[in-house]
């Protein structure tokens, strides 16, 4: 499922809606239609269990219409505020089952990693590399990478649902990067070692 970018304008429309939401939640009914699937397969891709998942978006959309008198406009599409909030139940999700928590990522997404990582055209080689790599990462930089590069969200949306300036959703992305390549640097440097 791909996520189609807002316009200035079709943002400037939805807030409309989401004030109208505010002062009477069955109006909290367009955005639950508007936005259930992206949010539902969005956590399904990091619980992997159809039944919990339908569970944790159900609690996702509860608590974006009980806390929308909280939701403040920062100019980004509303998803930005729910992708938040699913990622919070996700977590309280994890807590609660001490399950192992869940990476889904397509092919096309990791290469497009991989082209900010590595510098050889040799993608196809390093592949293993880059997944080994989330061994090493803590949960919330997997989370910003799952946000910026499987689910298309721009660095002013991934701002808002970490609360922090683009600027610096920028910044933490570039380290980020920056730490994932010298991970692989790494890992190839042991495994050369090892073959000697």
């Amino acid at each position: 499922m791909s996520k189609r970018t807002l316009t200035k304008e079709e943002i400037q429309e939805e807030y409309l809606v989401i004030k109208a939401a505010q002062k009477n939640r069955r109006r909290f009914g367009m955005l639950y239609e508007r936005y259930f699937d992206e949010i539902f397969f969005f956590v399904l891709k990091r619980v992997d269990d159809q039944e919990a998942c339908g569970d944790v978006t159900s609690q996702v959309f509860y608590k974006a219409m009980t806390k929308l008198d909280k939701y403040q406009f920062r100019g980004v599409p509303f998803s930005a505020w729910l992708y938040r909030i699913a990622i919070n139940e996700v977590n309280q999700h994890y807590r609660e089952t001490n399950k192992q928590r869940t990476i889904s990522a397509d092919s096309k997404d990791l290469t497009q990693i991989m082209e900010e990582v590595i510098e050889d055209d040799d993608i196809e080689v390093h592949l293993q590399q880059l997944v080994d790599t989330f061994d090493y990462l803590s949960h919330e930089e997997v989370q910003m990478i799952e946000l910026r590069f499987f689910e298309k969200l721009a660095f002013k949306e991934i701002a808002q649902v970490y609360n922090i300036t683009e600027n610096n959703a920028k910044v933490k992305m570039y380290r980020l990067l920056d730490k994932m390549k010298k991970i692989m640097v790494g890992k190839k440097k042991v495994k050369v070692e090892n073959n000697r």
